[in-house]
């Protein structure tokens, strides 16, 4: 199977949580106005966005929702960074909020305030540099993957990995991450990967390959247990 160039850009994505938001600015005509603020991404991999409608980048939203958002590793030089351009639009989704305040936690108190709502940036493409000569540019249909199967199943699997599989979960964070929490939980499930909350922490996992269904992503699931317990017996 040829490798996805694209791929490594959505976990990137994925794993960061935070990044520059840039708007078209109402009170400086004609400029871009950059905000630095949380994001998580949904399973699609569209970024989503808890903001405030007092914010700078709210009012400029509503007069035009064209955005593009920036997010880099540590070294912004030698580190992998991604672009991703398109509209950000304001959307009412339980399922959505949900995800974003698992993911980040202290965002619970923002979302019960009455002025806090959620956006969606739909992208139509963007751009993403992962290393000398590493460097796409890609549109829409190579950056979205469309829920499908996976999606209708990942309750399901966050349910059972919880229930009946938490010392795989902590065996998965000693190996990929080098830590030993006193708790953890499967959060989210992806075709990229899936989210852990060790203790206070939230821990990002890359799958080795995309994920289609249930039955793959138990497949990948049960391959990184093998890996664990081979370096870890």
């Amino acid at each position: 199977m040829t490798p996805d160039p694209i791929r490594p850009a959505r976990q990137l994505l994925r794993s960061l949580r935070h990044g520059v938001l840039s708007t078209h600015s109402v009170r400086f005509a004609g400029h871009p106005f950059g905000s630095a603020l949380p994001y998580v991404v949904d399973p699609a991999g569209r970024p989503l966005l808890l903001i405030s409608d007092l914010a700078a980048h709210t009012h400029n939203l509503r007069e035009n929702p064209a955005a593009s958002l920036c997010a880099h590793q540590a070294d912004v030089i030698a580190g992998a960074r991604v672009t991703l351009v398109g509209l950000a639009t304001r959307i009412d989704d339980a399922d959505a909020l949900t995800r974003f305040v698992r993911l980040i936690p202290a965002a619970a108190r923002y979302a019960s305030f009455g002025d806090f709502h959620l956006y969606r940036l739909e992208p139509v493409g963007g751009h993403y540099v992962g290393g000398f000569g590493n460097i796409h540019g890609f549109d829409r249909d190579a950056w979205i993957t469309a829920p499908g199967a996976l999606g209708a199943a990942e309750a399901d699997i966050v349910e059972h990995m919880n229930a009946d599989h938490s010392r795989a979960l902590l065996d998965y964070c000693r190996h990929v991450h080098d830590i030993t929490p006193t708790t953890v939980e499967m959060l989210t499930i992806d075709h990229d990967g899936f989210d852990v909350r060790a203790d206070d922490a939230v821990l990002r996992f890359d799958f080795a390959e995309t994920v289609t269904d249930a039955a793959h992503a138990r497949a990948q699931l049960v391959a990184m247990a093998h890996a664990t317990r081979a370096t870890n017996p």
